[in-house]
């Protein structure tokens, strides 16, 4: 626990690192904070906040810097809101209700546009909807399943049997997905599976289940993330000169295997949230934050959005960019 003078201090520093960029000392901790204390005192409290591990001293130099667990207790307790962005009505005009794939892109644009860095959004999520189905006997306990969407995409998995089926069982049991789940959604039809699985035989409901696996994985392959701004990250000063982080970086966001995992866990969350590298696992660098929210369509969550910067950000602006821009993509999903 940190009594009111420590807090005031790391508060202070924070913001004064994330202004500057540089390690802060002694006698500009003292002015930033306004508080009339000797640098000896401040020397003391500075010592404590280090043996906390909320800050650190960089190389020999005689200042400090923030920790990621001083920044996560900086954003949890110490940050101020401070309003400054134009009113959403200054950019309706670039998400238009009634183009949704040209909304998702300009939110990319405008989050990485308003906060100079990377502006990240994941397309709208689908539950999808179950149009046919065929079974293929290949060989002994070997049957490929063929899902054809309402679209006309065609997936394919192979399944493995415990049991060897014969054709003609393959047949009734596409015949029956076919007759009665056709037009339902794949969520649905997995939900009704469970319910009815007694009814089957276990060989036959698990290639039903298998079936429904088939479409949820296509549509999770045809989940894109829209990224816009990755070169803005050339210009900041804490990357400019080390060229492993910017690869790194850059490898995620060409890969986006990493990004997507982190935009999943960031969609189950409420309201605005920050991820800080080297805090966790969730962010996969430590030099990275993330500061994301989840937008909806009609009160249900589809996607999320965010913007991935330095560690060394403004939060309270990022905070307010994410906050707005999701409110903003949910609005104009939701009108027909």
């Amino acid at each position: 626990m940190l009594d009111d003078r420590a807090k005031l201090l790391l508060k202070a520093l924070v913001e004064r690192y994330i202004a500057d960029g540089q390690p802060v000392g002694s006698r500009t901790l003292s002015r930033a904070s306004g508080l009339e204390l000797s640098p000896a005192t401040i020397r003391n409290v500075m010592a404590d906040l280090e043996e906390l591990g909320l800050i650190a001293s960089p190389h020999t130099s005689a200042g400090r810097i923030p920790t990621a667990r001083g920044y996560r207790l900086f954003v949890d307790t110490l940050l101020t809101a401070k309003p400054g962005l134009p009113r959403e009505a200054a950019f309706e005009s670039q998400l238009l209700p009634d183009q949704p794939q040209r909304v998702i892109a300009n939110a990319a644009q405008m989050l990485s546009s308003l906060s100079s860095f990377v502006g990240v959004v994941t397309s709208p999520r689908k539950s999808g909807v179950f149009h046919h189905i065929e079974f293929l006997r290949l060989g002994e306990r070997r049957v490929l399943v063929i899902m054809v969407s309402p679209d006309g995409d065609v997936q394919n998995r192979l399944v493995f049997t415990a049991q060897d089926l014969t054709q003609s069982d393959l047949t009734e049991a596409s015949n029956r997905l076919n007759a009665h789940y056709t037009g339902l959604s794949l969520d649905v039809v997995r939900d009704r599976l469970r319910t009815e699985v007694d009814q089957l035989r276990g060989e036959i409901a698990k290639l039903m289940s298998a079936a429904v696996d088939v479409g949820q994985q296509g549509i999770q392959e045809q989940e894109p993330v829209i990224i816009s701004g990755e070169r803005n990250l050339l210009t900041v000063q804490d990357f400019s000169h080390d060229m492993g982080s910017l690869r790194r970086m850059f490898d995620m966001f060409e890969q986006k295997t990493q990004l997507m995992r982190l935009l999943d866990v960031s969609s189950r969350a409420e309201g605005v949230r920050i991820y800080i590298g080297g805090e966790s696992q969730v962010v996969p660098m430590e030099e990275l934050s993330v500061v994301s929210a989840s937008y909806e369509v009609d009160g249900e969550v589809v996607g999320t959005l965010g913007v991935i910067g330095p560690t060394r950000m403004a939060y309270d602006r990022m905070i307010e960019i994410v906050d707005i821009t999701s409110r903003m993509v949910s609005s104009a999903l939701s009108q027909k």
